[in-house]
């Protein structure tokens, strides 16, 4: 989405908050950039964008694609929100050992043709892979 907080533009993706609903991340440079702190009230304005911004790809994520022509063809094959999940599926791995297994499965998948996570809950609801962050008391 594009929007603006306190009169500050930003461009976000509303991430998956496990209770088939989203929330909106924003991080230090934001909140410095529009002048705010925690526990502040905001002004936001948001809109739907046009195209899908692309997702950040993971270090080890890159690093894998990067060392494997035909995963990274695979990955260029797929669309901005397919790579969303792979990268979502990555990334709610709990431990690094299942991160790297699931890094190697999705090389191995995008290699052989397949263009999205199969068996992977993006809303977090079933799976329980995502939530939002808790706030402080």
């Amino acid at each position: 989405m594009d929007g603006t907080v306190n009169g500050y533009a930003f461009q976000a993706t509303l991430e998956p908050d496990g209770k088939r609903s989203h929330w909106l991340r924003l991080d230090q440079e934001l909140l410095d950039a529009a002048g705010m702190h925690a526990g502040d009230v905001a002004m936001f304005e948001v809109t739907p964008v046009e195209r899908e911004p692309e997702p950040e790809v993971p270090s080890d994520l890159q690093q894998a694609l990067d060392v494997s022509p035909e995963a990274l063809a695979g990955w260029n094959e797929t669309t901005t929100i397919a790579r969303l999940d792979w990268i979502h599926w990555i990334t709610s791995a709990k431990q690094a050992r299942t991160r790297a297994q699931r890094i190697s499965n999705a090389c191995s998948m995008l290699s052989s043709g397949k263009l999205r996570v199969c068996c992977f809950d993006s809303s977090g609801y079933y799976s329980k892979a995502f939530s939002a962050p808790k706030a402080a008391d």
